[in-house]
């Protein structure tokens, strides 16, 4: 068995059209994805295509689309009644149904007939069990969970949750879906609340506790939550526009998974009942409260987050990329507890614990480095993956579009010197964990280096594409949608280039004020020449990757929706080759690349002779004479 191809222009099912579901089937459709969209009756038929309409009015309205683009997105989507015609040879099923459990199962039900079971079936929920929802489908291990967050085609966060049958086949699909429709997955385990809404609800709940308990006015809690945590609005203001009932409902579903702790306040349950929005605005500030409300959304926030990480449900670094990318906070939980330090991040914990005693466990890796004497939680931004003889380093910002700050420079290069260490890796692929390489470096970080400071981050830029440039291995860069500025020079002390269709590579430093300094120029020069770096340096406009071609920046061109697959495969080839006799080539190539021909013919002829004493040129030979494929072995 094996996932369809969930990549434009397949088929998608939206079973439900309401709010999320029409959102869901706009962002789909967006993406190029034929869509069809079930509901009941014609009643709702008529609301969800009326939704859908509103919502992309009002992105031609805020300039977001154009009108042409409007049409040409309604005209992928399709509305029916009927479900059997509805998922009829789709490669997904996106269920958007109402957020109860036996309306979801009563669905499944009557769906699982009408699917083969290679079909990828996804529930959109935000706290029911994945787990318990795919009893009974022909092929639970095509099942996941998927949850968006509102608005559907607008907020760029989706949760991909696995259920226990859920295998890694249908779960990898469904993160590269993520990319092609837009939106930045993290991965989260099938338990309550998943990641985000197990620290973000108790959070709003919490803000009822403190008015409850009088410890500050709703005003200072709102003007905490909001500063606090970088966030537009606090949790009253929140609550009011995205609705009470959805945080009571929340929060006791958490109750019932995770006990006292996590119970409604009574002031909410109330507010809820009144159907009434929270007053904030007629209470004052109390700047005198502020620390109070403060050290109880730390201690409560860093408690679940730390907590939620121990259990595996997330990684650290999903959570703080669903804080900052689903909640649209500035600082997500782990960097919260980096800038409050370890030591005071478990103290604030322990002070919120106490309130609950035995209902509020305590991480025990926060513990631990705590102990020993850590003062920040690191989070990873570059990935690292074996496949069998290749090696994938993946740049992991996504939601900054891999922009490169020091700190991924740095675990760039711990990820290239600890491969080398690494036996049998016979060919590196760098890339983007999205469908981005890197757009450039982070300039929220430039704007604030100073004259030596901004030498410095030159020069280790040139200390990390050096460390790429000269390890031992072929390393080949993948490039789709961006390679701008420092994403480009990394790229260039690649072996060489493999672009996606469409995507865009460029120098566009001169327009910040700055120039290519990681060795960009100086690299693009020995491999175009003056004139044409001049012109791209100068300009700083990008060129599309059949330009990029054209001038030689890049060494083939693929097909966007294949990218991975052709880059893979030359991967694949390069590590079924002789690995000395790979290993030896590179270095007669970028060795002879600099001297005169009369030198580098000499470094050649006498490598080449070289290679005449290894095992592996024995056993290519004899396998050539027998007419088999050999095995070589790198000796």
């Amino acid at each position: 068995m094996s996932v369809p191809r969930l990549r434009p222009p397949a088929t998608i099912a939206v079973l439900g059209g309401g709010n999320m579901g029409s959102g869901i089937a706009q962002a789909c459709a967006q993406a190029g994805f034929a869509v069809r969209v079930r509901d009941v009756d014609a009643a709702a038929i008529e609301r969800g295509r009326s939704l859908l309409e509103k919502m992309l009015a009002g992105a031609v309205e805020r300039k977001k689309l154009t009108p042409s683009q409007r049409d040409e997105i309604l005209g992928r989507v399709s509305f029916s009644t009927d479900l059997a015609e509805t998922v009829r040879d789709v490669s997904l099923v996106i269920e958007a149904v109402f957020e109860d459990r036996e309306v979801k199962r009563t669905l499944f039900a009557e769906l699982s007939p009408l699917l083969g079971r290679d079909v990828v079936v996804a529930t959109n929920t935000s706290s029911l069990s994945v787990t318990d929802l795919a009893e009974g489908l022909p092929n639970p291990g095509r099942f996941a969970g998927l949850h968006f967050f509102y608005p559907a085609s607008v907020n760029k966060l989706l949760e991909i949750i696995a259920g226990r049958a859920t295998d890694r086949e249908t779960m990898a699909a469904l993160e590269r879906f993520a990319y092609v429709i837009r939106k930045i997955p993290i991965e989260t385990a099938d338990r309550a609340g998943f990641c985000v809404n197990r620290f973000f609800v108790p959070y709003l709940n919490e803000a009822t506790r403190l008015a409850e308990e009088s410890v500050a006015s709703l005003a200072t809690i709102e003007e905490v939550g909001r500063d606090l945590f970088g966030a537009t609005l606090g949790p009253f203001e929140l609550m009011n526009v995205t609705g009470i009932p959805i945080a009571f409902h929340a929060e006791t579903s958490l109750y019932r998974a995770f006990g006292p702790a996590y119970a409604p306040s009574k002031l909410l349950e109330t507010q809820f009942r009144s159907n009434q929005p929270w007053p904030w605005k007629d209470s004052e500030v109390e700047p005198t409260k502020r620390a109070a409300v403060r050290e109880r959304f730390l201690g409560l926030t860093i408690g679940i987050a730390t907590e939620l990480v121990s259990e595996g449900v997330a990684t650290a670094e999903a959570t703080d990329r669903g804080a900052t990318v689903g909640l649209r906070r500035r600082f997500g939980p782990f960097a919260q507890l980096s800038s409050t330090g370890i030591p005071e991040g478990l103290r604030l914990v322990e002070q919120y614990a106490q309130r609950w005693p035995g209902n509020f466990p305590i991480s025990p890796e926060l513990r631990e480095r705590a102990a020993r004497g850590e003062r920040t939680w690191p989070l990873g931004q570059v990935r690292t993956e074996r496949k069998g003889a290749v090696a994938w380093v993946l740049l992991d910002r996504p939601e900054a579009l891999n922009a490169l700050n020091s700190e991924l420079l740095d675990q760039v290069e711990r990820a290239f010197r600890s491969l080398e260490l690494e036996h049998g890796v016979r060919a590196v692929v760098l890339a983007g964990t999205s469908p981005v390489f890197a757009a450039g470096a982070d300039i929220a970080e430039m704007e604030k280096k100073n004259l030596a400071e901004g030498i410095a981050f030159g020069f280790r830029g040139q200390e990390v594409a050096e460390r790429i440039a000269k390890f031992p291995a072929p390393v080949i860069a993948l490039v789709e949608g961006y390679a701008l500025g420092g994403g480009l020079e990394l790229a260039l002390a690649a072996d060489f280039i493999v672009a996606a269709e469409g995507s865009l590579l460029g120098l566009p430093e001169v327009t910040v004020g700055i120039h290519p300094g990681m060795g960009g120029a100086s690299r693009l020069t020995r491999l175009i020449g003056p004139a044409r770096t001049k012109l791209l340096a100068f300009t700083g406009v990008p060129v599309t990757a059949e330009e990029a071609f054209r001038l030689g920046v890049v060494a083939r061109v693929v097909p966007a929706d294949r990218a991975r697959e052709e880059v893979a495969s030359i991967a694949e080839t390069i590590a079924s080759r002789a690995p000395l006799g790979v290993q030896r080539v590179k270095r007669v190539i970028d060795r002879g690349a600099d001297a005169s021909l009369e030198s580098a013919l000499y470094i050649e002829a006498e490598s080449a002779g070289h290679t005449f004493a290894t095992d592996d040129r024995r056993e290519g030979m004899r396998a050539f004479l027998e007419r088999r494929k050999p095995e070589f072995k790198g000796r």
